[in-house]
């Protein structure tokens, strides 16, 4: 059974996707937040298996939220829930440590798929948003999209390429399993890669592995 925990600020909304989920097989409802505060207290009080954090909160944002949850409890699933199909909502969540980001006009079956795959870890977006990414890479403002990673994410890249595991990299880096989690979907998100085969291509024509 996966417990879920909604978080949007609209009511309705809220309790009408609350009751459609908490009906399907395999998946239970178990506690519906509203805002910042809300989500912190109820995701500490019931630790939810993922959370569907929408983005645009009042007062403090969904990618804040998300954010903090993430500090807070690195293994944490958020999939992000949002009318917002704009680029830079879509990276704040994945930045934020969202696993993924789901735009409100999918239906049913595919964000079933998308929460069950926020469930085995595995990173998701819902159609569109994976075909607006797709669009053009991130890069920075020079056009070279290495640059537009972090520090730490730089530090990552090359030992993803290595075939180093996340348990592997954490205890290298001595950072937590779930922030080199999140350290390797955003690599892949911002170098526009789908697979390690396409890393370690990329890393050997950077100079950042060699053979």
């Amino acid at each position: 059974m996966i417990r879920l925990l909604i978080t949007d600020d609209h009511t309705l909304l809220r309790e009408a996707l609350g009751s459609m989920l908490d009906r399907e097989p395999g998946l239970s409802v178990a506690g519906q937040a509203h805002d910042c505060d809300s989500t912190l207290s109820l995701y500490r009080e019931l630790r939810p298996d993922v959370v569907l954090m929408d983005v645009t909160l009042p007062e403090i944002s969904g990618i804040e939220v998300t954010r903090r949850l993430v500090s807070e409890i690195p293994s944490v699933r958020v999939l992000g829930l949002s009318a917002r199909l704009e680029r830079h909502y879509v990276s704040g969540m994945l930045d934020a440590g969202a696993i993924g980001y789901i735009h409100k006009s999918i239906n049913k079956d595919e964000l079933i798929e998308g929460i069950h795959a926020a469930m085995s870890g595995t990173p998701y977006l819902s159609q569109n948003v994976a075909f607006m990414l797709a669009r053009s890479p991130v890069f920075d403002e020079d056009g070279d999209a290495r640059l537009s990673l972090t520090k730490r994410e730089s530090e990552v890249l090359p030992l993803i390429a290595d075939g180093k595991s996340s348990v592997e990299i954490a205890m290298q880096l001595r950072i937590a399993v779930g922030t080199a989690e999140v350290h390797r979907r955003n690599i892949f998100r911002k170098l526009g890669m789908h697979n390690v085969a396409d890393l370690i291509k990329y890393s050997i024509r950077e100079g950042l592995i060699s053979i």
